[in-house]
């Protein structure tokens, strides 16, 4: 893609979220009593603190086609989703050019970014085949997120296999991630790494991962586990991968359960992280859209009172 059509794409999308704020606006004020201001304001998400508001497809989204999932987002005021694999809208490598191309031309018509892909590519195994394999299907994840607009593709290291000391698999997994993200500079797409798996979420570890992934296009995905408080507590733990944080952000509900996002909000406050909050739900509400609204207003204002 050229500046020129990044520009074009660029104005189109200030456009057409103007225009999406008017149309959601009333679904939320059906929703909401509150004062009109920012916890009223669809879309408000794409200019606080430089944070964006968006969905990770797992579960709210796993079993919506791409066109509902589009609608969904555009009527609560999310501005950008993250695709899952495996999921109903069945965005995978299979789809030839012209279904790429579609997939698309659906995004550059909306007001919602394909923020990027979620795969479940990971490079702990002990076995060097699976390790391939997965480096080998995270560049068809790359090619297909290029190929539909999307921005980057997350991986995620699973766990330490037995039989296999720590300090290799680190390496190891440290050293797929160079590859893969050498790769995915090619094409435009950063490499995002969850936070994730038994022991490889511990944030020690994933410093460890990446101080031998040190090519500049992988990143972490922050990914607000339990283990994100152990040790020497979030802040300790935050300030040990801050440097490396990526466009990417994945939360829970921000309305449940005790992990404590106001303090998150101000370590991403002071660091003037301007990346995506990707909201990644357990639950499973009868109304979607009534639920994303209720997280994007809970999101804009942590943002609001981190200021």
């Amino acid at each position: 893609m050229t500046r020129a059509d990044q520009s074009a794409r660029l104005n189109r999308r200030s456009m057409l979220l103007a225009s999406s704020a008017t149309v959601a606006a009333a679904s939320v004020a059906a929703l909401d009593p509150t004062p009109a201001g920012l916890l009223n304001e669809p879309f408000a998400s794409e200019v606080a603190a430089g944070m964006k508001f968006g969905l990770v497809t797992y579960l709210w989204g796993k079993d919506m086609e791409l066109p509902t999932l589009i609608d969904a987002c555009e009527k609560s005021g999310l501005a950008g989703v993250e695709l899952r694999t495996e999921h109903r809208h069945g965005v995978e490598p299979a789809l030839s050019k012209a279904e790429r191309r579609e997939v698309q031309k659906r995004f550059e018509a909306s007001p919602v970014e394909l923020v990027g892909y979620g795969s479940n590519a990971q490079f702990h195994e002990a076995d060097p085949d699976k390790v391939k394999a997965n480096i080998e299907l995270t560049k068809q994840y790359v090619q297909l997120m290029h190929d539909c607009g999307g921005s980057g593709v997350k991986v995620k290291p699973n766990g330490f296999p037995k039989d296999v000391s720590r300090e290799q698999t680190i390496a190891q997994i440290g050293n797929a991630l160079n590859e893969v993200a050498e790769y995915g500079q090619k094409y435009g797409q950063q490499i995002r790494v969850e936070v994730h798996g038994s022991g490889t979420s511990e944030l020690p570890v994933m410093k460890a991962i990446f101080d031998v992934a040190t090519h500049p296009n992988v990143a972490v995905c922050w990914n607000s586990n339990a283990e994100d408080l152990r040790g020497d507590g979030l802040e300790h733990n935050f300030n040990l991968v801050r440097h490396r944080l990526g466009a990417t952000t994945h939360v829970r509900e921000l309305t449940e359960g005790d992990y404590p996002y106001d303090k998150l909000f101000r370590l991403f406050k002071g660091v003037e992280y301007a990346g995506w909050i990707l909201l990644e739900a357990r639950t499973e509400p009868a109304d979607k859209v009534a639920a994303l609204i209720a997280q994007r207003q809970a999101f804009e204002k942590l943002v609001a009172d981190a200021r």
